[in-house]
């Protein structure tokens, strides 16, 4: 025994460093599997729900808002259209007008472009389509025929007569009756029919300036501008637009 007790009652009171269980090396590789599973199961899930929110909003595209228009009042509206309407497009009386755009500035519109687009693409018709945002004219002749200096897009003509706007045009084609007044006395195109001057964009460059809208004036030595084509340089494609 040591001539000093204090040390001695150290060494007792030292206890064994604490061992970690032992875990077997196939216990580990579970444990990090599973560990890798659920993060890729959160994942997955995380995918899942994102392409849910895409399908959601794409059937979305040809339903309704909730701000539905009953349908005594979608049924009146093309009665009155069909009989006695103010707003009368002239010069389209053999012709499905509709004035769209084709700028993303406003996604409610551009979405309820793109759905009355392809709605009426569907019946397999010509249809005229004039982009606001390709030509102001178009914008200046809706609010003059219409009488309204804000209108919103898009808006349907048919045979020169007033039908309305992206709801009314949704009701009528999910009741069936767009189907009526479309096929009626219009001549159907060949499926997949693509204008090959224009790629179905209703406009072109200008030949005479070549979209500049700037000419060389050779008697007087200065620019001027084209005369013959809008503020963007385009034309309307004389192929599937005359």
């Amino acid at each position: 025994m040591s001539r000093f007790p204090f040390f001695n009652r150290s060494n007792t009171i030292h206890s064994e460093p604490s061992r970690k269980p032992y875990i077997p090396q196939s216990q580990q590789n579970l444990d990090r599997s599973g560990s890798l599973n659920r993060s890729y199961g959160s994942v997955e899930s995380a995918k899942t729900s994102i392409r849910g929110k895409m399908v959601k909003k794409l059937c979305t595209l040809f339903e309704s808002s909730s701000k539905k228009i009953p349908e005594s009042e979608s049924k009146a509206r093309w009665e009155s259209c069909t009989t006695t309407t103010p707003f009368r497009l002239s010069g389209t009386e053999e012709r499905i007008v509709v004035y769209l755009t084709s700028l993303r500035g406003v996604r409610r519109t551009f979405e309820d472009c793109n759905a009355v687009r392809m709605i009426l693409k569907g019946f397999r018709v010509w249809v005229d389509e004039r982009d606001v945002s390709m030509d102001i004219a178009y914008k200046e002749e809706l609010q003059r025929v219409l009488g309204e200096r804000h209108v919103a897009l898009p808006q349907v003509f048919v045979r020169g007569k007033y039908v309305g706007g992206a709801e009314v045009i949704k009701h009528l084609f999910e009741t069936g009756e767009l189907a009526k007044i479309i096929l009626e006395g219009f001549p159907k195109l060949r499926p997949g029919f693509v204008c090959e001057n224009c790629g179905d964009a209703r406009f072109v460059p200008c030949e005479n300036c070549s979209g500049s809208r700037k000419l060389f004036d050779e008697d007087e030595g200065c620019l001027k501008r084209c005369l013959e084509c809008n503020e963007n340089g385009l034309l309307r494609c004389p192929y599937c637009c005359s």
